[in-house]
C-alpha cells in the first residue's frame, strides 16, 4: 500500500481466482456433488459458504424442481452454528442476497427446505452457515452434504468430491460498514505479554482508496485469545480537515523491558502525502490509553527523500534491547528502496538506516534470525516473488540473500514475517513464519508459511491454505503461544482473525 493519492488500488470482488473447467451437457441421469473451498467460517459475517453444490440435468430429466437439502453436521460445532442457509449463485461467484431456505439445526443432521427449479444443463447452490455470537475460536465446523430431494420425492445423493469439509473458525473484527466506515485496511497485530491481543489499521471513512483522504488509526483489542474483541478505538486522529489530514498505514510492536506497545503511522498532512512525516503513539497501560501522537520525522528523514514510512504490520524488540520498525523510502527520483528505523534507548530517539541492496523494493517485514542478525523480507515492485536481505550491523551494510526473488512467491502485496518459538515433534524450536496471497500474480490464496532453518529455504511441505477468496491481500501474524500463531488479514474491505495451531502449518 503507498500513501500516495494517485496511485490506484486495485478493487477486488468476491470471487474465486481458479475457475472450473467448462462442463459437458450432463447425460443419463441427475447428478449432484459437492465441493468445499478453502475459506475459514467467520463469526460476524452472515454469509460464510462452506458447500457448493454442482447439479448436472440431463435433457431427458427436463425442468426438475428441488425441494430440499439434507445433510450432516459434526457434534463439535453444533453448538456454534446459529443458522444454516441455501444461496443460488455461479460456480465461481460466492453468494450474496437473500437464501432461498435457512434452518436452524437441532442435531447432527439437517434438511434445508427450499424451492427452485433448474431446467437441463449445469446449475449451483451454496450451502452456508451463521454462527452464534458466543462462538469460540478453537472448535471446528463439520458440514456435508447428503442428498437433494426432487419435488416428486427421490432423493439425489450428494458425492463429495474435492476440499476439506471441516473448517477452523474465526471472526471478522472489522466489517465494511461498520461504524459508518466504508473499509478497514492495513493490518497489524501483536501480542504482549499479558497475553493480550493489540490489532491496529487504518480506518478509511469514505472508500478504500490509499492516503491522501479521511483515514485514522484505529486499534481493536483482545483479552481472551481472539475469542472476543473490545470495542474499537480510534488512537491516531490528526484532527480537521480530515479530509486533508490523513492517519496511516500502521506498524505495531510491543516493547517487554518497559512493556509499551509502540503504533508508527504516516501522517498525510495537508494531503502532501509525498512530504508527509511519521508519527508515532504508545501505550503503557496494555492498550487501555494511548499518548498523542508525536513526528519523528526530523530524527529519521533524510530531508533529500520524497517520503519515508513504516512497515506496515509489525515490528521487533531485538535481543539486546533495541526497538525496530522495518521502513521505506523514496529517492529524490521517486525509487523506493527498503530499510529500518531503529531506537536504541527504548523508544525515546529513532534513527534510520541504509538501504537494502534491492531498489524498487517498499513494504517490508523484519526479524532478528540470531543476535544481532537482521532479516528484511520485502515487497518488490518487478514482481512474481519477495526479495531478502540480510544486516549485521543495523543496516550500516546490508547483503542479498540466497532466498531473495526466489523462494517466496509474491503479486506485489505487503507480507508478514514474524519469528517465533514453538512446539515441534515435543521440542521447543525457532521458527519463521510468513504469509502472503501464494502467487506471482493476482491477491488471493492467503496462505501462511514456516521455515524450520531461519528463513534459509520454505518448503513447499511446510505451509497451509488459510482463504482462497480474492482479498486486498495484507495479513500480520503473532506469536500467541508455543502451539498457536494468530493472523489478522484482510478480506475485501473487511479484517479477519484466525487462530492457527502451529502443526497444522509444519504439516505433523
Amino acid at each position: 500500500m503507498y500513501a500516495l493519492g494517485w496511485i490506484a488500488l486495485l478493487v477486488l470482488s468476491s470471487s474465486f481466482e481458479c475457475t472450473e473447467e467448462a462442463l459437458a451437457p450432463p447425460t443419463g441421469t441427475i447428478a449432484v456433488s459437492a465441493s468445499s473451498p478453502d475459506i475459514p467460517v467467520l463469526r460476524g459475517l452472515a454469509i460464510n459458504p462452506l458447500i457448493k453444490l454442482t447439479i448436472a440435468i440431463p435433457e431427458a430429466a427436463g425442468e426438475t424442481r428441488f425441494r430440499q437439502v439434507m445433510g450432516t453436521l459434526g457434534a463439535e460445532g453444533l453448538k456454534d452454528i446459529q443458522q444454516i442457509d441455501l444461496y443460488l449463485a455461479g460456480p465461481d461467484t460466492l453468494p450474496s442476497g437473500n437464501p432461498l431456505g435457512s434452518v436452524s439445526p437441532a442435531g447432527t443432521s439437517f434438511t434445508l427446505p427450499f424451492d427452485v427449479a433448474f431446467a437441463p444443463g449445469i446449475h449451483y447452490l451454496w450451502v452456508s452457515v451463521q454462527l452464534k455470537p458466543e462462538t469460540r475460536l478453537d472448535r471446528a465446523i463439520e458440514i456435508h452434504g447428503a442428498k437433494l430431494t426432487d419435488e416428486k420425492g427421490k432423493t439425489h445423493k450428494i458425492q463429495e468430491t474435492e476440499g476439506r469439509f471441516v473448517k477452523r473458525q474465526g471472526v471478522a473484527i472489522r466489517k465494511a460498514g461498520e461504524g459508518g466506515v466504508d473499509t478497514y485496511r492495513i493490518p497489524g497485530l501483536v501480542q504482549t505479554d499479558k497475553g493480550t491481543l493489540i490489532a491496529v489499521y487504518d480506518i478509511r471513512y469514505d472508500n478504500s482508496r490509499d492516503l491522501p483522504g479521511n483515514v485514522d488509526v484505529g486499534m481493536s483489542r483482545s483479552t481472551d485469545g481472539g475469542n472476543t474483541w473490545e470495542p474499537m478505538k480510534n488512537i491516531m486522529d490528526m484532527g480537521p480537515p480530515h479530509e486533508n489530514n490523513g492517519i496511516g498505514d500502521p506498524t505495531i510492536l510491543f516493547d517487554p523491558a518497559t512493556r509499551k506497545i509502540w503504533v508508527a503511522a504516516l501522517w498525510s498532512k495537508g494531503n502532501r502525502s509525498i512530504a508527509g512525516s511519521g508519527p508515532l503513539v504508545s501505550s503503557s497501560d496494555d492498550g487501555l490509553t494511548w499518548s498523542a501522537p508525536y513526528s519523528i520525522t526530523a530524527q529519521i528523514k533524510d530531508p533529500k527523500w520524497k517520503i519515508f514510512f513504516q512497515g506496515p504490520g509489525n515490528g521487533i524488540a531485538m535481543a539486546d534491547g533495541k526497538l525496530v520498525f522495518p521502513a521505506q523510502y523514496w529517492d529524490p527520483t521517486g525509487m523506493p528502496f527498503s530499510n529500518i528505523i531503529y531506537s536504541q534507548d527504548h523508544g525515546t530517539t529513532w534513527q534510520s538506516s541504509k538501504a537494502a541492496p534491492k531498489s524498487n523494493t517498499t513494504e517490508s517485514q523484519v526479524v532478528e534470525t540470531m543476535p544481532g542478525v537482521l532479516m528484511l523480507n520485502m515487497r518488490d515492485n518487478r514482481g512474481k516473488f519477495r526479495s531478502v536481505a540480510t544486516t549485521s550491523d543495523m543496516g550500516a551494510t546490508w547483503k542479498e540473500h540466497p532466498t531473495s526473488y526466489s523462494a517466496l512467491p509474491d503479486p506485489v502485496c505487503m507480507g508478514s514475517l514474524i519469528k517465533a518459538r514453538v512446539k515441534i515433534k515435543g521440542a521447543l524450536r525457532e521458527v519463521l513464519f510468513f504469509s502472503n496471497p501464494n502467487t506471482s500474480s493476482g491477491r488471493y490464496n492467503i496462505t501462511v508459511k514456516a521455515s524450520l532453518d531461519l528463513g534459509e529455504s520454505w518448503s513447499p511441505e511446510h505451509q497451509l491454505l488459510i482463504d482462497q477468496r480474492k482479498c486486498y491481500g495484507y495479513s500480520s501474524l503473532t506469536a500467541m503461544d508455543e502451539n498457536t500463531i494468530g493472523l489478522l488479514y484482510e478480506g475485501t474491505k473487511e479484517l479477519y482473525f484466525v487462530k492457527i495451531p502451529v502443526r497444522e502449518v509444519i504439516g505433523e
